[in-house]
């Protein structure tokens, strides 16, 4: 392994999750737009669907977020859990 120590490779974990929230919500706003866009130009109804499917995209990557959030949370309080006992 790369990092020896438990605690630097918890700190590195950490980080690429943390770094990993911006690429939740890029990714999930631009995959409804593309959905969207092209549910718009095959069913001929611009401006609608793209607007809808982004709105989807947006909510989906704000529902990431929060998850990854919680993730990283529990993982916190069970580190501290075990400093404390």
């Amino acid at each position: 392994m790369f990092f020896k120590k438990k605690e630097d490779r918890e700190y590195v974990d950490q980080l690429l999750r943390a770094s990993l929230l911006g690429l939740h919500m890029v990714a999930t706003t631009f995959i409804g737009l593309l959905v969207g866009l092209y549910l718009d130009k095959w069913l001929n109804t611009k401006p609608w669907l793209t607007i809808i499917f982004l709105l989807f995209g947006i909510a989906a990557g704000f529902k990431n977020l929060f998850q990854e959030v919680r993730k990283i949370q529990s993982s916190e309080s069970r580190k501290d859990q075990k400093k404390n006992e």
